[in-house]
């Protein structure tokens, strides 16, 4: 086992991609080619969570949060970023970020506190455009089943709920080929005019690789007419947030106090009560002030979230109810989200959670 075997498999569950522009998620120290002994999860990395990794024989620590957000000019141990990076050196531990990119996706960390909350029909709240790609290909009459089943093999024709979407136009292609041509029809110096199909199916702007290796090994031309159109359509899968609907409707005063049990919090900031049941919840773990708009535009009944400023509650007064509980605890069913991912993935290997609490706020009730 690889430090790039447990990267891949990530990049695959959350393309870097889909990182915000401010993000550093990816591989922040040690090499893709390492041996990798274990893998420890964490929400935080921290020089005691390095620590942890090296005395339970872990040398790759998977955590929510990039230890470094902006570039470092010197590591001389002052403050707890470089004294982390210096412990991650001298101790051969790789450490790899997935945040803003597994926030993002539908299965995500939103998911698995809807999860928490019982929340049903979930959706993205926020859902972002510009991922998607639509490819148009003319093939073969007779060649265009195989293409297409390589092309849904790859990734492409994935529509919400549905797989295996294409649209097909049959017509006619003209070529001639030339001296050092090897025609799979015709020949050569010849005009001629193949039955061919228009085949066109959309894909996520990451598997475009695959898909493009897929189209060329699976064509029977040596030289394939294609191209690419990037799309506006939103991308159901894909963005910020998420919403759903409980059950039943629940009573605000007492869902804000399932609110700190769900999330182990003693205490939870909150607007005024607007109705005395909620039933449509919008959520987004971490920061999420900037999906407030979102929220009450998709007539959420309450929105949680985390690090609300004062002046920021006034925008939902009598809108819905905004509920804060705390940057950590909205997040912190990630490390569980991680580690069950690669438990599966990796069934014989060492996939530990982290027994240190990096929550660096603290409640005296």
């Amino acid at each position: 086992m690889y430090v790039k075997d447990i990267v891949h498999h990530l990049e695959r569950l959350a393309p870097p991609m889909l990182q915000e522009s401010y993000d550093n998620a990816g591989l922040i120290t040690g090499k893709m080619d390492w041996p990798c002994s274990g893998v420890l999860v964490t929400l935080d990395t921290l020089p005691q969570t390095i620590d942890e990794a090296v005395q339970r024989g872990c040398n790759l620590i998977v955590s929510h949060h990039p230890i470094v957000f902006k570039g470092l000019k010197k590591l001389s141990g002052s403050g707890y970023v470089e004294e982390t990076i210096i412990r991650a050196i001298k101790h051969d531990v790789a450490i790899y970020a997935i945040h803003t990119n597994l926030d993002n996706v539908h299965h995500g960390v939103n998911a698995r506190i809807a999860e928490k909350l019982g929340l049903q029909d979930t959706k993205i709240l926020s859902p972002k455009t510009g991922q998607l790609l639509k490819l148009t290909v003319f093939v073969p009459v007779e060649n265009r089943e195989a293409l297409l089943q390589a092309l849904f093999d790859a990734g492409a024709g994935v529509i919400g709920n549905y797989s295996e979407c294409s649209f097909s136009l049959e017509g006619q292609g003209t070529f001639k080929a030339g001296t050092d041509a090897n025609p799979y029809l015709g020949n050569r110096h010849e005009r001629f005019t193949a039955q061919e199909h228009r085949v066109e199916a959309m894909f996520p702007v990451w598997n475009k690789k695959q898909v493009l290796e897929a189209m060329h090994a699976n064509h029977p031309y040596e030289e394939v007419a294609y191209y690419l159109h990037e799309l506006l359509n939103v991308h159901q899968e894909v963005g910020s947030g998420m919403i759903g609907t409980l059950p039943e409707p629940e009573d605000a005063a007492g869902f804000l106090q399932r609110l700190k049990k769900v999330f182990g919090t003693p205490v939870v900031r909150h607007t005024p009560i607007v109705k005395p049941e909620v039933r449509k919840i919008a959520i987004c773990g971490g920061a999420g002030q900037f999906l407030l708009g979102n929220a009450i535009a998709s007539g959420a009944d309450a929105y949680v979230t985390s690090d609300i400023k004062y002046h920021e509650f006034f925008d939902a007064v009598g809108q819905l109810l905004l509920a804060d509980v705390g940057h950590y605890e909205s997040e912190q069913f990630t490390i569980d989200l991680l580690a069950e991912q690669l438990s599966i993935k990796f069934p014989n290997f060492a996939v530990l959670k982290t027994g240190v609490s990096t929550n660096p706020v603290c409640y005296t009730t």
